[in-house]
């Protein structure tokens, strides 16, 4: 079977109502509908598919494009590989958008929209927080993951979401690497190795390309990954085994129809769209994978990934037993705080102090019942400041809370953490 994955980036925000739900996503189109060059970003409703915004049009918006360690200028998007000099695409100005995407997501604590650019599997971030007129995307050198043949289609980042844990996940077409990376100011790119089929697969295998290339990921509030195939195909991932279960295939599509991206809606729904077919959207129950078409008004662009910052099964998740313990496991978000690795493997990790105030800061470390497991004072004295914290004694593997307070008391940050 010859499939074609046609697939871009779609980067999405999130407008978050008064009951916390995602009301739309931001997509990478053709600049014109019907034009498969899918280099501009969309916002649109989750609902409808209405488009409501164009953020970026490649040729027309101005930007920035900048090595986030350097700052320096981009210029030399696609690194030559061997003798291939003609890959390498050198220019006083390289749109950040010009070699389109099969992967995206948002980071919506550091107000990051993050993509693999394609075939060179670059991660390249467009910062939120800088919509003034002339949009801001950075990069840095490290790839996802090293493709010493950039027409490999099957080493291709095209699936790619951030999870509970707030950590992004990459995955590349083949099933073969399952990428984990970083999302604060020090970006840090972990390869968790090769996605394995659950033994009641029946045959449907993660790594075949009929079946499994191609498509999307979405996250649960409890910790799990939902890919969705280019050939609608869902299977269920776990990231702290790499187990892949397949859940079963997308009815009441049309044959035609390739699914190239997904997003979450709420609990239960999930929006998804084709890079090849122009019919619109389709709102998918995660429970039966049953379809159901989207009336979308005006002009419909063809969308090649999706996301928003919903997860399924939040509402689940609050109704669990235990909400008391669970509840100290909301995050206060604070985009000048950074701690990594997470998950910890060596009893010891980092945090780094983003232009935070100078003065003494708290770090504790307690179990799920708030139990106190250490204590640290850290004076910052200056910008990007990084305090290493190493545990006293080897803790069994589990979940975590750090919680920072600062010099009135004032807790700053807290989160979970994940002991390996």
């Amino acid at each position: 079977m010859k499939l074609k994955l046609l697939l871009s980036f779609f980067l999405f925000s999130c407008l978050v109502t008064a009951k916390g739900q995602d009301t739309r996503a931001f997509a990478i189109t053709g600049q014109t509908a019907k034009n498969f060059n899918w280099t501009d970003i969309r916002v649109i409703d989750l609902q409808t598919g209405n488009v409501s915004q164009t953020l970026f049009e490649n040729g027309k918006t101005k930007f920035n494009f900048q090595d986030a360690v350097s700052r320096q200028i981009v210029r030399n998007f696609i690194q030559p590989v061997g003798n291939v000099q003609a890959n390498t695409i050198q220019s006083g100005e390289i749109s950040p958008t010009m070699l389109m995407s099969a992967a995206t997501a948002y980071d919506k604590r550091h107000e990051k929209l993050f993509f693999a650019s394609m075939r060179t599997n670059r991660l390249v971030w467009l910062d939120t927080k800088q919509m003034n007129g002339i949009s801001s995307f950075y990069t840095i050198d490290q790839p996802l993951i090293d493709n010493p043949d950039i027409n490999n289609e099957a080493l291709n980042i095209t699936r790619m979401a951030i999870g509970a844990d707030g950590n992004g996940y990459a995955l590349t077409n083949d099933g073969t690497h399952l990428i984990r990376f970083l999302t604060g100011k020090k970006i840090i790119i972990s390869d968790l190795g090769s996605l394995q089929d659950a033994p009641g697969n029946n045959g449907i295998s993660i790594h075949n390309q009929c079946s499994s290339w191609g498509g999307d990921m979405v996250a649960d509030a409890f910790g799990k990954l939902y890919l969705f195939t280019a050939t609608k195909n869902v299977f269920v991932i776990d990231p702290n085994t790499r187990v892949a279960s397949y859940k079963g295939a997308i009815v009441n599509l049309t044959p035609t129809f390739t699914l190239n991206g997904a997003a979450v809606i709420d609990d239960n729904n999930v929006l998804i769209s084709s890079a090849n077919t122009f019919e619109g959207f389709y709102k998918i129950n995660i429970d039966d994978l049953t379809s159901k078409k989207v009336v979308t008004d005006g002009q419909i662009f063809n969308a090649s990934d999706l996301a928003s910052c919903n997860l399924l099964k939040e509402t689940d998740k609050k109704n669990t037993l235990g909400t008391p313990a669970l509840a100290n496991l909301e995050a206060i978000g604070n985009k000048f705080i950074s701690v990594y690795p997470n998950p910890v493997s060596n009893s010891q990790f980092k945090i780094t102090f983003d232009h935070n105030p100078a003065g003494k800061y708290m770090i504790e470390l307690n179990d799920l019942q708030g139990r106190l497991i250490e204590r640290r004072v850290s004076y910052i004295k200056s910008i990007g400041q990084v305090e290493n914290f190493r545990l006293q004694r080897k803790q069994a593997a589990g979940i975590y809370m750090i919680k920072i307070t600062d010099g009135n008391n004032k807790i700053v940050f807290s989160d979970k953490l994940i002991v390996q």
